[in-house]
């Protein structure tokens, strides 16, 4: 049996645990406060293949193994990686208040609508497009994945987010909890210390009681009626287009979607309403402030870029897809820049049918399969007599790159 007992964050271990172990296994903070047996061997947790070996030696010969871990070992925690070694049978598991919980309840939050996202070993992008697009995150960080490298990502996002910093939490002698902006812990060296950072947007941190923990479960529509969003002489995706957009596009939580020549901004509020982290390109000032307006119409967050593509995507985030809308000639050159930047899709709405052509040598260029349909649809519309018409909107191309899977990472710059 492996005994698997959470630490550092609520009550001392008890005495009786670790008595009577053959090996203890746990990081050198964890082995430097507990009372271990004299006689007990000791193993600082690093690269966790040989630890794991030689807890199976210990078991194979009967003996008694426990394994220190921080807070709820379950929870992103080594709960995992001895379950799929040894079996969940063999474990006997003690958790303790996990830092996630810890944390906001040093702020007095409740947490059961937070996202957490580990970063500990894992790419910070995908926690960074988790703070951007949800209003209670908690981030579990890392080496190269901290504070400062969360801030500094996040620095010139829009809304009113700030960092809740929580370092050495259960300690009573170290223990420190600071509210500060992004752009002020960009700047701060943090050091190892760091249990869990938490983005909150200060505005949306209490929401109504729930009954399923965790995010929202995304909207209960999409592909909204033009008239929901505020656009300039119908200039404005038809929400027939923007249906199958959508669904090439696939925006999810921890992605980050570009929408190029944003318009009114409708593909980019409803991928932000299903999850994803949206930055919205537009180079007319009124467009800019009709985007703006449109998100906050949504409740939704959308980073807005005032600027000419493709010059202006130069300083952006790699998107994982994209949406080119709009027209004129610089079509190619962009959807040739987005295609080169994007991680798994590009979809490309074009009403010049003439443009088609080289939007698509441009995503066959790249790696990408392409596909594309024209789209031509007739509405209901009253007449007089109370009697029904259709009436055609105009038709438009839509054509779709998608990477194929093997290449997804790696993407050409």
């Amino acid at each position: 049996m492996i005994t698997v007992v959470g630490t550092g964050t609520g009550a001392p271990l008890p005495a009786d645990v670790p008595a009577g172990a053959d090996l203890v296994v746990g990081a050198r903070r964890h082995l430097e406060g507990a009372r271990l047996p004299a006689d007990a061997e000791r193993i600082v947790l690093g690269p966790l293949a040989p630890a794991l070996d030689a807890i199976e030696r210990y078991l194979d010969k009967g003996r008694r193994v426990v394994v220190l871990a921080s807070g709820d070992p379950g929870f992103f925690g080594i709960v995992r990686a001895l379950a799929e070694r040894f079996g969940p049978e063999r474990l006997d598991v003690r958790p303790d208040v996990s830092s996630v919980a810890a944390a906001f309840g040093r702020v007095g939050l409740p947490w059961d609508d937070a996202v957490v996202v580990s970063a500990h070993g894992r790419d910070l992008r995908t926690a960074v497009n988790v703070c951007r697009a949800r209003p209670k995150v908690a981030v579990l960080t890392g080496p190269g994945a901290g504070p400062a490298e969360l801030g500094a990502a996040l620095a010139e996002d829009p809304g009113e987010r700030v960092l809740v910093v929580a370092s050495a939490l259960g300690d009573p002698e170290h223990e420190r909890v600071e509210r500060i902006t992004p752009a002020r812990a960009a700047a701060r060296d943090w050091g190892a210390a760091v249990s869990v950072v938490l983005c909150l947007d200060t505005a949306r941190t209490l929401g109504s009681v729930r009954t399923l923990a965790g995010p929202p479960s995304g909207p209960s529509r999409w592909a909204l009626e033009e008239d929901e969003f505020a656009h300039r002489d119908s200039m404005i995706t038809k929400f027939e287009v923007r249906a199958l957009a959508l669904a090439r596009l696939g925006p999810r939580l921890g992605e980050l979607i570009w929408d190029v020549g944003a318009g009114s901004g409708s593909v980019a509020v409803e991928c932000a309403r299903l999850g994803a982290a949206v930055t919205a390109v537009e180079k007319s000032r009124d467009g800019v402030e009709r985007i703006r307006a449109n998100a906050a119409a949504h409740g939704v967050d959308v980073r807005v870029v005032h600027g000419a593509a493709p010059d202006v995507l130069d300083g952006l985030d790699d998107p994982d897809a994209v949406f080119v809308g709009g027209g004129g000639r610089e079509m190619p050159a962009i959807v040739t820049a987005c295609a080169w930047r994007a991680r798994r899709a590009v979809v490309v709405a074009m009403a010049a049918l003439d443009r088609v052509p080289a939007a698509r040598e441009a995503l066959v260029k790249a790696g990408f399969s392409c596909d594309g349909v024209l789209l031509q649809s007739s509405r209901l519309a009253p007449l007089p007599g109370d009697v029904t018409r259709l009436a055609a909107t105009n038709p438009v191309f839509l054509l779709w790159g998608t990477r194929p899977p093997a290449r997804t990472e790696g993407v050409p710059q």
